[in-house]
Order: structure tokens, then sequence, then C-alpha cells
């Protein structure tokens, strides 16, 4: 039972470390974003993608090993989970403590990570709310009605309002 449990909180350390990394790409992902830096979100996104496969094997070897506890102290592994594993160390002080240190860094860390997260999220949804109201600024220029202008042949010459065509002079 001890180096599965040794096993739990290295795997777990790990993670934290992992999820660590995930929190300097989302702090570095807040200004790309506020720049508008696309060719820098897409590296972050890679990034990002290599560190949740890391993690995404790290939980498969959390899952097995606890489900190797759960064999070991005859409880069911959906139940059991890692406050209730927590609480039956009692009788192991020291693995409790390394137990308990490393949960609240992990949730410290997750925490801190979601936090980010919405962060960069709420950056995200103001910036497409500004595209998606300059396309329609766009689009208002040029659906704009027709002057009343006429040509001294008294015909109308078509022009829009809002829609300019030649270039700007400064000395006017």
């Amino acid at each position: 039972m001890a180096s599965l449990l040794e096993n739990l909180i290295d795997i777990l350390d790990r993670e934290n470390t992992e999820y660590e990394a995930l929190v300097v790409l989302a702090d570095q992902k807040t200004p790309a974003i506020v720049e508008g830096d696309v060719e820098s979100l897409g590296k972050i996104t890679e990034d990002e993608q290599e560190i949740v496969g890391r993690i995404q094997r790290m939980e498969k070897s959390r899952r097995e090993v606890l489900a190797d506890i759960a064999n070991v102290v005859n409880k069911d592994v959906e139940t059991l989970k890692l406050i209730n594993l927590i609480q039956m160390l009692g009788k192991r002080p020291d693995q409790q403590q390394l137990l308990m240190d490393v949960q609240a860094k992990l949730k410290g860390t997750i925490d801190r990570l979601r936090e980010a997260n919405d962060k960069n999220q709420m950056l995200l949804t103001d910036a497409l709310e500004m595209v998606g109201f300059n396309l329609n600024m766009l689009r208002a220029l040029k659906s704009a009605p027709q002057t009343a202008n006429y040509t001294k042949s008294a015909y109308c010459t078509g022009s829009q309002l809002g829609m300019f065509h030649g270039s700007f002079d400064a000395k006017q």
C-alpha cells in the first residue's frame, strides 16, 4: 500500500507541474489576445495541446493506481475519492500529510488556471463582439441610401451616404 500511495503522490505532483505550465501559457495568452497576435495564439495553443496530452496520460495512470488502492482497501473504485483516501490514512500521518499537501497544491493550481481561462474567455468574447460590430458598421455603410444629387443634365449621380470614392484632400 505504501508504494501505491507514493506512486499516487508522485503522479499528482507531476500533474500539478503540468497544470502550472498551463497557467503560465494562459497568462501568456492574455496579452496575445489583447494585441490580436494570432500567430502567438496558435503557438500557445499547440503548446497547450502537448501539455494536455501529457496530463491525460498521467490521469490514466492515476486512475489505475487508485483502482489498485481501492482493491487493497476493499473499496469501490467509483466511490473512492482522494478526500476519502486522505481520511482513511489517519493511522499514517506522514503519508496523509503528503497527500493533503499535493492535493491542496493541485487544487490551488487548477483554481489559478480556471481564473486565467475565464479572463481570457471574456477577452475573446469582447474581441468577437468588436469584430461583429465593425462588420455591421461596414455593411451599413455599403447599404446606405442614395442621395438626391443630380448632374447638370438632370441625371441622378447614384452616390450613397457614407461612401466616398476618390482620394482624401488634406487642403479642404
